[in-house]
C-alpha cells in the first residue's frame, strides 16, 4: 500500500528548530522586498504624474489665443497672459475713442460699451466717474469732447499699465479749447481676456490755443 505523504507540520518535526526560523526570516525578507518594490512603483508613478502635470500647465500658460476682430489686421494675440504690442495698441485706440470722444447723444452708449471690459473689482469706481460725465452732459447738451492720441509722443506700457499722451478738444457753445495731457490706463490679462482696472487723466494743466 502507498504510504500517505507527510503533512507540512510532520515535515517540520523532522527538521531542526533553526529550519523554522530560517523559513520565517526568508518569508519576512520576501515580504519586505515586495513592499519596497511597491513603494518604488508608487514613487515612480507620482513622479510621472508630476512631470505630466507640469507639462500640461506649461503648455496651457504658453498657449496663444488669437483675437482678430472683424476688419482688423496684424498680430493680435495673447500668449501666456502677455498681450502682443499690436493687441495693446488696438485696445488703447478703442479705450481712447470710447472714453474720450463723445457727445450728449453718444456718451451713454459708448460708456456702456467701455464698462463691458472693466474688471469687476474696478467696475463701481469707473462707473461712478463716467456717471459724473453724463451728469455734466445733461446740464450742457451742446458739450462735446474729442480726444486724439498724440503722434509726436510715444505710448508707453508695462505688463500692467499704459501711458497714453493725448490731446483733448472741448467744444461747448461753439467755443473750442484744447488740452494736452496723459491718459493712464491700468489693465490686467486674465485667461486671455483684457480687463480695464483703472482709467485716469493726468497732467492736463496746460492749455494750448
Amino acid at each position: 500500500m502507498r504510504r500517505a505523504s507527510k503533512s507540512e507540520d510532520e515535515l517540520l518535526l523532522d527538521k531542526p528548530a533553526s529550519f523554522g526560523i530560517h523559513r520565517f526570516l526568508q518569508g519576512s525578507s520576501n515580504l519586505f522586498e515586495e513592499n519596497r518594490l511597491l513603494k518604488f512603483a508608487i514613487v515612480g508613478l507620482f513622479g510621472v504624474t508630476t512631470v505630466l502635470g507640469l507639462t500640461v500647465y506649461t503648455t496651457a500658460r504658453n498657449e496663444r489665443t488669437i483675437v482678430v476682430p472683424f476688419g482688423a489686421g496684424g498680430d493680435l494675440y495673447v500668449t501666456g497672459g502677455k498681450p502682443s504690442s499690436a493687441y495693446l495698441r488696438t485696445m488703447v485706440r478703442n479705450i481712447v475713442a470710447l472714453s474720450g470722444t463723445y457727445s450728449a447723444y453718444s456718451a451713454d452708449r459708448q460708456f456702456q460699451e467701455l464698462l463691458s471690459i472693466v474688471h469687476p473689482s474696478a467696475y463701481n469706481g469707473i462707473r461712478d466717474s463716467l456717471n459724473i460725465v453724463l451728469d455734466e452732459l445733461s446740464n450742457n447738451p451742446t458739450l462735446s469732447i474729442a480726444t486724439y492720441i498724440r503722434p509726436d509722443q510715444p505710448v508707453r506700457w508695462t505688463d500692467r499699465e499704459i501711458e497714453v499722451p493725448v490731446e483733448k478738444i472741448r467744444v461747448i457753445g461753439g467755443v473750442n479749447r484744447k488740452f494736452r495731457g496723459v491718459l493712464r490706463i491700468r489693465y490686467a490679462i486674465d485667461n486671455g481676456r483684457f480687463w480695464l482696472t483703472q482709467l485716469a487723466e493726468e497732467k492736463f494743466d496746460a492749455e494750448t490755443r
